[in-house]
């Protein structure tokens, strides 16, 4: 394949978060719950974003790899703390004009700049009073969004508000694995609503102040698959499948929660919470979609929500279905979501595959990373992609997962995911093998 195989506007680019390449200790950037959430050994090794990949200072010649390799577009994120360290009060300067910078320097090279407000790092300050259990992080988000979008907002393709509501809120609250590693229910269904209420109110806040550019909100997905059809296992699957996809996708399209995972976090939920769905489902210009892989689910035997555990087989680095972080590889998901979310909830609002890659174990060798695996990970998702478009979901545009090697969240700088391989000691960056690929691809 190559592009001429996709439609003459699809949109190909890469993409990054802040707090993974950027390096929290260039300029004056404030703490976030990741830094904390390190220094409790949240992380492997403790390691944290405080170099990350020196993006702060290298990003002229990171730009030129995503100019050499093809991309029309990039997907990156801000650093709330670098804006308002304290999560709320006047934005630093210096924070908005490196955001400046970056933009102009990707304009300057002819990609277009596609903004994430909130990519994880949320300001130390707020998560101290709660984070995203304290519906007043919402609202701080909302003026947040409405001060960088309108300082930006003439030179971006698109604005989302929150990456990936299920990670900000259920990964991090309930199953506890991301910051700020909490493991109490309540605390996560708050999170829940209040994420939401977030995108709501920042969607509300920059409509008001009349920005242009293109508004919407990126959604991971990941099919539940039943480990057998014993009916228990059916069961857990349906109610993964309930809190993972179809809550943040039904209250985005359809103004409700899905009854049935409703029947279980209602009593959690802030008093009053359906007074904030119609804000929450207000119109967007499109949706994002990040994918990476499916999980089979098997009935845990606790007789208690959410009744089910993902179900791994042991990682053996042999088998090439599934990746370095033992993630299956199930291109055909990504088909099938896309099309789900144009028949059952999007219709027909332009659809971005926002995130899709794969951690391998990556050697270099003579400058360069052999990372056939990779490559066949993106051939293959493309295919799916494809697929969709045949069956009619209005699929406008795939950024491919990432960039840069970079901290990897809880795996630290363990797992690689970048097209570019990072020397995190010296800072080197060597292009891939499926940087090559991509070249060649878009050439």
């Amino acid at each position: 394949m190559n592009r001429s195989d996709f439609p003459p506007e699809f949109i190909f680019g890469t993409a990054t978060s802040a707090y993974q390449i950027e390096g929290t200790r260039f300029g004056r950037c404030g703490p976030s719950h990741w830094d904390l959430f390190a220094h409790q050994g949240g992380t492997a090794a403790r390691q944290n974003g405080e170099i990350a990949c020196a993006h702060y200072e290298k990003w002229p010649g990171d730009f030129d790899l995503i100019r050499e390799a093809g991309f029309d577009a990039y997907r990156f994120s801000i650093a709330w703390p670098r804006i308002q360290p304290e999560g709320k009060g006047r934005a630093l300067k210096e924070g908005l004009d490196f955001y400046d910078q970056l933009i102009d320097g990707l304009l300057a090279r002819g990609i277009a700049p596609h903004l994430t407000l909130y990519h994880w790092d949320l300001p130390l300050a707020l998560a101290e009073k709660g984070g995203w259990s304290n519906r007043d992080t919402a609202l701080r988000f909302a003026d947040y969004a409405e001060m960088v979008s309108y300082r930006f907002q003439d030179r971006l393709t698109s604005i989302a508000t929150i990456n990936e509501p299920w990670c900000v809120s259920w990964l991090s609250y309930f199953l506890g694995h991301h910051a700020p590693g909490a493991r109490d229910l309540p605390s996560a269904v708050k999170a829940m609503h209040n994420v939401m209420v977030a995108h709501g109110t920042a969607l509300e806040a920059m409509r008001a102040a009349g920005i242009t550019c293109d508004l919407g909100i990126v959604l991971n997905m990941e099919t539940a698959t039943p480990a057998t059809d014993r009916d228990e296992d059916r069961y857990a699957a349906e109610i993964q499948d309930g809190i993972y996809n179809r809550w943040f996708a039904s209250a985005l399209f359809h103004g409700a929660y899905p009854r049935d995972i409703l029947d279980y976090l209602e009593p959690y939920l802030p008093t009053g919470w359906q007074e904030d769905m119609p804000s929450i489902s207000a119109p967007m210009d499109w949706l994002g979609l990040n994918y990476y892989t499916r999980s089979v689910i098997a009935d845990d035997g606790s007789g208690q929500f959410p009744y089910g555990r993902a179900v791994l087989p042991t990682y053996d680095p042999s088998n090439k279905q599934r990746s370095a972080m033992n993630w299956e590889i199930y291109p055909q998901g990504l088909s099938e979501f896309l099309t789900r979310l144009h028949r059952d909830y999007s219709k027909d609002l332009p659809l971005m595959v926002s995130e899709n890659g794969i951690a391998c174990t990556d050697i270099l060798r003579d400058g360069t990373v052999q990372d056939s695996q990779r490559i066949d990970y993106f051939a293959a998702h493309l295919e799916a992609v494809q697929e969709a478009i045949t069956q009619g979901a209005p699929v406008k545009g795939y950024f491919a997962w990432s960039l840069l090697d970079n901290f990897e969240w809880a795996f630290g700088y363990d797992q690689r995911f970048g097209l570019v391989h990072v020397d995190f000691e010296t800072q080197t960056r060597s292009p891939k093998a499926s940087w090559s690929y991509w070249q060649a691809f878009l050439g």
